[in-house]
């Protein structure tokens, strides 16, 4: 038997078994074999970029340590004990310092790469409620006819209009809001949590060289740096947790109660819990867990578990009465009031339908990992190969470790048991896992020297680490950021600009998105619940629903009972396929479906050009407003905003990416034309003020596509039968028909 001496130390096997499970899922494409589902299919093609990667950087550390031994000019062991000083000796202006630099990056990342604009449905919806917010309101009445001003993730129901996000998220861009730059919320929460971030790890990490690494990994990780320039509410959420877990780690690490510190570390979890509270859930639960054992231990320390509480109690209670003053229930969120029960965490049928089971949960944890391998440092060696490392060598946990890992592992097995697949900039759903991954990448080197020496495996490390930064900073980071600031191009599209510069104003704006997401609000607008919205547009004829749901829009019939007089549509679903004719594949076609003049012109409409409403719902310059065209049922806008001159937003081409144009409509000729019904003259009618030519060429154009496409529907000739959806992957899934171009791309390889 051995020797207990000999045994390996509890905390040691745990972190062995925590780098194991890593290395699992960050390098296994456990998705790509279980059947159905999410998978990788980039795998193979990243799988080789990482090993070349690997090759370049072990191959140059090598290189470099043999190298090192014999020329004294690239070995300097104390290198960094200066700035390390320095570090140690005033920590809070190297903190201010520091959170100042990021704040200066992030800044310019948010104009450069972002245009100062939020680019993904998420954060403009967010943006739409901080812009209600800031007015001190908590919502705005809906208009009488919603579908002209509804979009994704906004609810728009019992006479209310707001998004269906926690309250904390647009509370904090209202400041950016009343600021009149949103987009800077952004970097000034990232800057926070840099500040934060080093206080916390000054208390649990004994090296000073460790602390300084780890704090400028966090600050400066691409992953962060993005996140950071953009406007989603996971920056501010990992702002305010990395202040709780910082009073945390300032309460545990005293022998004397700090009733302060714990005060401040409740309400950072606490105000987290009113942006993300999943993820602060993940951190306070842990949390107040230690604070309660310790009371129990010591009664002393009640003094710091009660201004805890307090700490999470005000926020959670305010966000609490803002559900009571918006949803009508206090425990009633947005997004399940408008997906249902569906919506929130458990093995389930999902609110697109397919069910969320533990295989698919596992997926999406193992893309998550796959991903963050490429986009945490963007650097040639997968990302999370040194963390894995330092815990495979590490020989204990301390209380602060063994509480981040739980925090992280909660983390990870709450969006285990989520259905959606958080995707933009990264695995957005693991952006809390930004804290320990800075911290156990920084600890690698130095657990490598402990165990080694300085020789050959330690040197190694160093020139690798030296050279995956190199190749990161100048070649991977620009190409990703290069990636970023040219996509989406209709979602930086400054409209307001566009309208001072053709002297718009006062006008009514009618914004010409794709016949798909006019079909989706018109459902919305007939009370059929958003899951069953996506049900029947992704498997009915898109226009047999035309036609059906404008039989509905003409009687009384709203709700369950407008879905059940829906349902019988559904009965040719297995057979429906992506539109063959209109430029929007997601518009179902039934093969052999004749098609009526009415539907020939929606899709004569798509093949024209169409845009987006929802980024141009935040502008509001000159007066003008935007709102969806829904072509004869627009003359119920005109008449609720009389008097203005009537403008259609749309691309000059269907070519993606082609910036919208203003295009003034002549009241007279528009009028005649909503009485009359007929989609084309409405068209040629909006564009009865370009110059003849012009006209006559979009004139001829236009007949000719609409003949092209009645020869195709109304005649003999059939779509073929084989054809099928475009695959669902996770930039699509998350959207209607009308803001499937709204985000980056999901493979993470460059």
């Amino acid at each position: 038997m051995a020797s207990t001496s000999n045994r390996r130390p509890p905390q040691h096997v745990a972190a062995a078994i925590i780098a194991a499970l890593i290395a699992l899922l960050a390098f296994l494409p456990i998705a790509n074999w279980i059947p159905g589902g999410r998978d990788a299919p980039w795998y193979a093609l990243i799988a080789s970029e990482w090993l070349s990667g690997s090759a370049i950087v072990v191959g140059v550390g090598i290189v470099f340590a043999i190298l090192s031994r014999k020329i004294d000019a690239l070995w300097h062991p104390g290198a960094m004990d200066e700035l390390i000083a320095r570090w140690v000796a005033r920590p809070v202006r190297a903190w201010l310092i520091l959170g100042a630099l990021a704040f200066g990056l992030y800044c310019i990342i948010a104009l450069t790469v972002f245009s100062g604009r939020p680019l993904s449905i998420d954060e403009l919806v967010q943006v739409l409620h901080a812009q209600i917010l800031a007015t001190g309101h908590l919502s705005r009445p809906t208009f009488a006819y919603p579908e002209f001003f509804s979009t994704l993730h906004i609810i728009d129901m019992h006479g209310r209009y707001f998004s269906q996000f926690p309250v904390g998220g647009p509370a904090m861009l209202a400041i950016g809001v009343l600021l009149g730059a949103p987009w800077i919320i952004g970097p000034l929460f990232g800057a926070i949590a840099v500040i934060a971030y080093a206080a916390y790890v000054r208390v649990v990490e004994p090296k000073a060289g460790v602390t300084l690494g780890a704090t400028l990994l966090f600050a400066f990780t691409p992953f962060v740096v993005f996140m950071s320039g953009s406007q989603m509410n996971d920056v501010t959420t990992l702002a305010w947790v990395m202040i709780g877990v910082a009073g945390l780690a300032r309460v545990m690490s005293s022998d004397v109660p700090r009733p302060w510190a714990a005060l401040v570390c409740g309400l950072g979890f606490g105000i987290a819990a009113t942006i993300r509270p999943v993820d602060a859930l993940a951190f306070a639960a842990p949390a107040g867990i230690w604070y309660l054992v310790r009371a129990l231990r010591d009664r002393t320390r009640w003094r710091d578990a009660i201004p805890a509480l307090i700490g999470v109690g005000i926020p959670v209670l305010v966000l609490l009465w803002v559900n009571a003053q918006t949803t009508g229930a206090a425990l009633l969120f947005g997004y399940e009031q408008l997906w249902g029960k569906s919506h929130s965490l458990g093995f389930h049928k999902s609110p697109w339908g397919a069910p969320h089971t533990p295989a698919r949960g596992l997926e999406l944890i193992n893309l998550y990992f796959l991903r963050l391998q490429t986009y945490l440092f963007e650097s040639p060696l997968p990302s999370l190969v040194p963390a894995i490392g330092a815990l495979a060598l590490a020989r204990r946990l301390d209380r602060f470790d063994r509480y981040l890992l739980a925090s992280s592992g909660l983390l990870v097995g709450f969006y285990f048991a989520y259905w959606f697949d958080g995707f933009y900039l990264g695995p957005r759903f693991m952006y809390l896992l930004v804290p320990a991954a800075a911290l156990w990448t920084a600890r690698f080197l130095p657990l490598l020297k402990d165990r080694f020496g300085t020789g050959l495996p330690y040197r190694m490390g160093v020139y690798g680490y030296l050279t995956a930064g190199l190749v990161a900073l100048f070649v991977l980071i620009p190409s990703r950021a290069t990636q970023y600031a040219n996509g989406l191009v209709t979602m930086r599209w400054d409209a307001d600009s566009a309208a001072a510069a053709g002297s718009i104003r006062n006008a009514l704006v009618l914004v010409r998105e794709s016949w798909g997401a006019q079909l989706v609000a018109r459902l919305w607008a007939l009370g059929v619940s958003r899951s069953e919205a996506d049900l029947l547009y992704g498997h009915v004829d898109a226009c047999a629903l035309d036609t059906r749901i404008t039989a509905l829009e003409h009687g009384s019939t709203r709700g369950e009972a407008a879905f059940d007089a829906l349902r019988p549509l559904l009965r040719d679903s297995a057979r429906t396929v992506g539109s063959p004719f209109s430029p929007d594949t997601t518009e179902q076609y039934l093969p052999g479906t004749a098609y009526s003049p009415r539907c020939v012109a929606r899709i004569n409409d798509d093949r024209v050009g169409t845009t987006l409403l929802a980024p141009l719902l935040l502008e509001h310059g000159g007066g003008n407003i935007y709102a969806r065209d829904l072509h004869g049922r627009d003359s119920l806008l005109a008449r609720a905003y009389p008097g203005r001159p009537i403008y259609v937003v749309r691309p000059a081409n269907s070519d993606v990416g082609t910036p919208p144009q203003f295009y003034r409509a002549p009241d007279d000729s528009l009028w005649a034309a909503w009485r009359s019904g007929d989609s084309l003259s409405i068209l040629l009618a909006v564009n009865g003020v370009r110059e003849q030519q012009q006209r006559d060429a979009a004139e001829r154009a236009a007949s000719d596509s609409v003949t092209r496409v009645l020869d195709e529907l109304l005649g003999p000739k059939t779509a073929p039968s084989d054809g099928t959806r475009a695959p669902e992957d996770s930039t699509t899934s998350a959207t209607t028909p009308a803001m499937r171009h709204t985000t980056s791309p999901s493979a993470p390889h460059r």
